[in-house]
């Protein structure tokens, strides 16, 4: 029977394994990887699911048998391969990660030399075809012989906490230590954390440190709400300034006030955007089209220079280093720093809000609170339609007349005086995705997010 691949998608490999990943994919991808890329030492490493060392083992032994060496830097984050692969002469990185997804589910995330991403417009495609055609091969693949190549064990992460406490620049706080709650979900945070904390002027109080694969606390998503109350009580809990939760690779970190209350995305984007302009005036800002009128007044008044992309880390990976920007920021919470290859981490964000508080006395609840109330989000809101594309157009044909200001970037992107909106399709579900937001008006915002859903509702039948 022939093997699909419906693993393969527009920015990584996922699927549920082994019923759409499995051992044979890994090894394919491997030696795909090694020959399409002409891949001489590449660099691997997995989060703490349970399926991910037997993933990794076939990687490499495809890797291998494709004529790479391989360097095993074992259970780590999505960010220490980015590291590597950016600052060793590696020629590409893999990191075999579920991310945010459920725990029977795990992947790939594919860099090359440089921490350069892989995408579908950028190889992946090549190599799901190349993968797809050693599974569905007549008679087995008989790769060519070579001497054995010995697959080396390291690990850079010493080396990598010291660079972040470096490029953090935590001097002399301006108050007290600062309490920070620190919630790895078990997933690999816990890893750096534990690392990194002796090197900073900061009590923390961990929760959920040890990287288990079974998640017996839940998958490691703070995006859903039913996942966010136990990191926020704990906050509470323990008086601390400032929480922070991770998803499972923690390539992406979520704050949360001194109150517990949980920091949308979008406006963490602003205040990082603001802190970095202060260390390098003049730079570009990187956002994408769902929300942005905030992120776009900071970058102004801070001396920076906002530009667009389309939505997802390929893209916006892209758009940084043709501007070559000071740094970029998805509402989803992906952070991404010119400083660190282009790349999106988990750890610089939350480290540099520290930073910031710690040397103005500021609390993120006073910073959240102002941003929100004078740019308020309806944050991103799903419909499942059946007919996406035929919809997007009726709704830009029904609001484009008033609009003061439309772009098709990524999907429909409508300005008017007070409010605007997005509405775009997912890449891979029928999904539309609907952004509001409004100019200090949060009635305003409400009115008009209920009138799109019901237009979006009505139309999808």
């Amino acid at each position: 029977m022939k093997k699909t691949l419906s693993c393969f998608k527009a920015y990584d490999i996922r699927g549920r394994v082994p019923d759409s990943l499995d051992d044979s994919v890994a090894w394919a991808l491997g030696y795909a990887f090694a020959r399409n890329f002409a891949a001489r030492d590449v660099v691997v490493g997995r989060d703490a699911r349970l399926s991910g060392p037997d993933l990794c083992a076939a990687l490499t032994k495809g890797l291998d048998a494709g004529g790479a060496r391989v360097t095993d830097i074992g259970l780590c984050g999505t960010e220490e391969i980015y590291y590597a692969a950016s600052r060793q002469a590696f020629d590409g990185g893999i990191m075999v990660t579920g991310s945010h997804n459920p725990a029977d589910e795990n992947g790939f995330k594919l860099v090359r030399g440089g921490a350069v991403p892989v995408s579908a417009d950028s190889g992946l495609d090549e190599l799901q075809a190349a993968v797809g055609g050693l599974l569905n091969a007549a008679s087995p693949v008989r790769p060519p012989r070579h001497p054995p190549l010995q697959t080396r064990r390291l690990s850079f992460r010493k080396e990598y906490v010291r660079w972040l406490a470096e490029y953090s620049r935590i001097g002399r706080p301006a108050r007290a230590p600062l309490k920070i709650l620190a919630d790895a979900g078990n997933g690999c945070a816990g890893l750096i954390l534990e690392e990194l904390a002796p090197l900073l002027p900061f009590e923390l109080v961990f929760r959920q440190m040890e990287a288990d694969g079974r998640f017996p606390n839940g998958v490691p998503n703070p995006l859903l709400p039913e996942k966010r109350e136990g990191t926020a009580r704990a906050v509470r809990e323990c008086g601390a300034d400032m929480g922070i939760a991770f998803d499972g690779d923690f390539d992406r970190c979520f704050f949360y006030d001194e109150e517990g209350n949980f920091i949308e995305g979008y406006y963490c984007v602003g205040i990082l955007a603001r802190e970095l302009l202060g260390r390098r005036p003049g730079g570009k800002i990187i956002h994408d089209p769902r929300v942005y009128w905030n992120t776009r007044e900071i970058a102004l008044a801070a001396g920076g220079i906002p530009v667009m992309s389309k939505t997802g880390h390929a893209f916006i990976k892209e758009k940084m280093r043709a501007e070559d920007a000071l740094y970029g920021g998805e509402m989803s919470a992906h952070h991404y720093f010119r400083d660190f290859a282009f790349c999106d981490s988990g750890m610089l964000p939350w480290l540099l809000v520290a930073s910031l508080l710690s040397r103005t006395g500021q609390s993120l609840a006073g910073m959240a609170a102002e941003r929100t109330a004078a740019w308020p989000c309806s944050g991103e809101i799903n419909r499942r339609v059946p007919n996406a594309e035929k919809l997007l157009q009726s709704i830009r044909d029904h609001y484009a007349a008033e609009a003061l200001y439309e772009d098709r970037l990524d999907g429909v992107n409508l300005e008017f005086r007070d409010w605007r909106f997005n509405v775009r399709m997912s890449n891979t579900e029928p999904i539309l995705r609907l952004n509001v937001e409004s100019r200090a008006n949060r009635a305003l915002l409400e009115d008009k997010t209920a009138e799109l859903l019901e237009r979006i509702d009505a139309e999808a039948g």
